[in-house]
């Protein structure tokens, strides 16, 4: 893979050279254009597209005069071939919109060198023939989702989830290490990581099927453990359960 081509793009002219600066410094980088605002970030992508040079990656700041980089981002997300995202901001509170975006990565200003490097590894490993390994973080099927602990924003990847609770218009992401309480409806974890192994199992619960240890059927009612956790099985969601549990079962003695 040759030198990627990307856009920094950011209202601040001290801010946009320092991660201009950051940006070609690093190795796996060929070329760094740079906009001042999303009406002229939109310009200079059409136009590399139509020079069949099209950028590959955008590192976008978020409060932006004009157009700012949350609208800015749904609109590349809407691109016949997207480039990727990567949110370069001051602001936490935005992380959601980053998930819902399915941006790349979710940078706060100071940027560390160490953090951006990971940035820009992320945007390489995802990108088509990429040559180095996709972490894990960074396979088809799993996704990283941004949470917020003691002003600190990180994201958890939707394969070291366990099973996620809903809790009203939140859900809870039960992990090995602990639990994370993020502004997404179980509903729509439910829709984005079904491909990823996540089955709903009841009204509040929605779990991964590669976590289940125990199924339990006793006088009509279900339950599967995961870990030293009973979660509950709605009737109407038992067989298709068990079946799924079944299948993965044999297709795993197949292979």
């Amino acid at each position: 893979m040759t030198g990627l081509r990307v856009l920094a793009v950011d209202d601040e002219q001290p801010a946009l050279e320092d991660l201009a600066y950051m940006l070609r410094a690093d190795p796996r980088i060929g070329e760094v254009a740079l906009a001042r605002d999303g009406a002229s970030a939109l310009k200079m992508l059409d136009r590399a597209m139509a020079d069949g040079r099209p950028v590959e990656a955008v590192f976008l700041d978020i409060r932006m005069r004009g157009l700012d980089g949350v609208v800015l981002g749904r609109l590349l997300a809407q691109f016949a071939r997207p480039p990727r995202v990567v949110f370069v901001t001051a602001y936490e509170e935005h992380a959601v919109d980053a998930f819902e975006i399915k941006a790349e990565d979710y940078l706060l200003k100071p940027v560390r060198p160490e953090r951006l490097a990971e940035a820009v590894r992320r945007v390489c490993a995802g990108l088509p023939g990429a040559t180095e390994p996709a972490s894990e973080a960074s396979r088809p099927d799993t996704e990283t989702i941004p949470v917020e602990l003691a002003g600190v924003t990180r994201f958890v990847a939707s394969s070291d989830v366990r099973y996620v609770e809903a809790q009203g218009d939140y859900a809870r992401l039960h992990t090995g290490s602990g639990s994370h309480l993020v502004r997404i409806p179980l509903a729509v974890l439910e829709e984005r990581w079904g491909a990823a192994g996540f089955v709903r199992v009841h009204r509040s619960h929605l779990v991964a099927l590669k976590h289940i240890d125990e199924l339990h059927i006793d006088s009509g009612r279900c339950t599967v453990r995961i870990g030293d956790t009973e979660i509950p099985v709605s009737r109407r969601h038992t067989r298709e359960l068990r079946d799924l549990l079944v299948r993965r079962a044999r297709k795993g003695r197949t292979e």
